[in-house]
């Protein structure tokens, strides 16, 4: 995997970038829309070309429940089997373990977790973690990693970052043991945890320098703690991180965020929320926050987004995908995502433009109050 600073931003840590791998390119700064399941949700593949995604997220948890390595393996990987050509990242399924306090065990072997599906008890150490992501054969793959919540005591933060660094040591022996299986390229993404400590963080991040991996991530953030303690351990950790690689930031979030988080060095970001709140009725729009399922729009007949992200948002009125939640009908869950993915690509594409053109601290100036209003 080969990245390149093309422009450094002349106010901010912002930066103009690109990503080259085996599946294609990706310029940065770039949102990644989550597909856990090999799918985003309610969206084709087909849909999902035409929003302009670049690279998509598969879920190593999910994945390796349902469909299973087997069928994965005989599909000849992700790409093949959900007919996605660019490229895939895949978390290591950290975070799901987080999710599921009341269904695990964590110990020094690793994490040991009942399944949501049928309650089968399995066990994902580092060493499991990256056969499973080799089998899923994404281009690029997350350590495995334990992610303490946003509040967690000091000490409890300390010993989860000890045993995800001994766990980064064993991913990284596991990958130089073993190839990749379908012929391409897999780069390894550390993550920086540390909670909201700030000596806890800096270590984490010069440790993970001191590696040179491929690029590296940004984890444990918007789990609870405050906004403003997020931003403070992006920017830390940011100032620390090699300048000659791409920076992750994990499920990270808002329009806002995603301008705050740009502004800090940020170069790829994830989140489900263009998925899911579009699924309950929320759509962003470079105006504000629309709530689809609000009466103030059943006779509304503008288009969805005038001058939108995507051509559907000129066919389509607000009062038509008003009506089509109130009847419960499914493609509305498929509008409010479509616009919801392809906007978030949007203004990314915009923050690349402004950073290209010197412009990027008065355009996020400018569009940030826009972006936090309710409509």
């Amino acid at each position: 995997m080969k990245y390149e600073v093309l422009r450094n931003d002349p106010k901010s840590a912002a930066r103009l970038g690109r990503i080259t791998t085996d599946h294609g390119v990706i310029e940065t700064p770039i949102f990644m829309p989550v597909g856990t399941a090999g799918a985003v949700k309610a969206l084709t593949m087909e849909q999902m070309e035409t929003t302009g995604a670049q690279i998509i997220l598969g879920n190593t948890y999910h994945l390796y429940l349902r469909p299973g390595l087997e069928v994965l393996r005989s599909a000849g990987g992700l790409h093949k089997f959900g007919t996605w050509q660019k490229p895939i990242l895949t978390d290591s399924g950290g975070f799901q373990v987080f999710s599921l306090a009341h269904r695990r065990k964590i110990t020094e072997e690793g994490v040991t977790f009942a399944s949501h599906i049928d309650g089968s008890k399995h066990l994902f150490s580092p060493e499991r973690v990256m056969d499973i992501e080799r089998t899923i054969g994404a281009d690029i793959i997350m350590a495995f990693d334990e992610c303490c919540p946003g509040d967690a005591p000091y000490e409890y933060a300390r010993q989860s970052l000890d045993i995800t660094e001994r766990w980064l040591e064993r991913c990284r022996k596991r990958l130089a043991e073993t190839e990749p299986l379908y012929g391409y390229q897999q780069s390894l993404f550390p993550i920086v945890q540390g909670c909201v400590y700030p000596d806890l963080r800096r270590r984490a991040a010069e440790n993970i320098t001191a590696l040179g991996a491929d690029g590296n991530a940004i984890g444990g953030l918007a789990v609870g703690e405050p906004t403003e303690k997020m931003y403070e351990m992006i920017e830390l950790t940011n100032s620390i991180l090699p300048l000659d690689k791409p920076r992750y930031l994990m499920g990270v979030g808002t329009p806002a965020n995603l301008l705050e988080g740009i502004e800090r060095g940020v170069d790829m970001f994830d989140c489900i929320m263009p998925t899911r709140n579009g699924r309950n009725g929320m759509l962003f729009t470079r105006h504000g926050t629309i709530n689809i399922k609000n009466a103030k729009w059943r006779k509304c007949f503008e288009p969805i987004d005038h001058g939108g992200a995507h051509p559907m948002d000129e066919r389509y009125t607000l009062a038509y995908l008003h009506h089509l939640f109130k009847a419960e009908e499914l493609t509305g869950l498929t509008l409010a995502s479509l616009h919801n993915v392809a906007f978030y690509l949007w203004l990314v594409g915009e923050a690349r433009k402004a950073l290209e053109e010197d412009r990027f601290t008065e355009w996020k100036a400018g569009i940030l109050p826009e972006l936090t209003r309710r409509l």
